[in-house]
């Protein structure tokens, strides 16, 4: 089984990418999803957090805006949450790889947001980054409830740059060029790969017109 990191910085596009990936009939691990799992009530990291953070679980489950308040005073907490919160989606992450495995499935991809941040992509035979210019990810980051130009500065500090990003990726889908053009891009990389038959070990791929770097 083939299995392909996907990742991009905040408002690089990535959920429609995977809304293109599920049509097309790919199975599609969704990191921020299973974190939104664990964080509700009855969630693995909701105990644990309760004990590292005091005040940042309300009614049961993490109170993920207390958190981020939590978090943006201090800067240095982050390594602590991510000791809690990594090791558990890794599990689900696991579980997700070994059930596909048992299936046969052809192919498989990671929607990791810090992929390369946490070393993800070593598990990766190929990967996928979404871009989109600078201006355009302001502009829809800055559309979304609740966000302002310091937490969205924050963020992105936190993060791999675009740049770096798409230096090491194998394929780079520009989501600026509309839904077409990303379901264009999407369908000739999966076909490259799966014709590829790609080993375990990582080589760089690069597919003309399905978002060159």
């Amino acid at each position: 089984m083939i299995v392909v990191g996907l990742t991009g910085s905040i408002g690089m596009g990535k959920s429609n990418a995977v809304r293109v990936l599920r049509f097309l009939g790919v199975p599609v691990y969704d990191a921020d999803a299973e974190v939104h799992r664990i964080y509700a009530p009855g969630g693995a990291a909701v105990e644990p957090i309760a004990r590292a953070f005091p005040g940042a679980v309300r009614d049961g489950a993490v109170d993920r805006a207390r958190l981020s308040e939590m978090l943006r005073a201090d800067p240095a907490a982050v390594p602590r949450l991510e000791r809690i919160v990594h090791p558990l989606v890794r599990r689900i992450q696991e579980r997700f790889l070994r059930s596909l495995r048992l299936r046969r499935a052809p192919i498989a991809v990671l929607d990791i947001p810090l992929l390369f941040e946490t070393g993800g992509e070593k598990r990766c035979d190929a990967v996928i980054v979404v871009s989109a210019p600078a201006y355009i990810q302001r502009q829809r980051v800055l559309r979304r409830p609740g966000m302002s130009a310091a937490k969205l500065d924050l963020l992105l500090g936190r993060q791999t740059p675009d740049a770096e990003k798409r230096r090491r990726a194998d394929f780079v889908v520009h989501t600026n060029r509309g839904y077409r053009e990303t379901l264009l891009a999407l369908r000739r990389i999966l076909a490259k790969l799966q014709g590829a038959n790609p080993p375990r070990q990582r080589k760089t791929h690069r597919s003309r017109g399905a978002g060159e770097k």
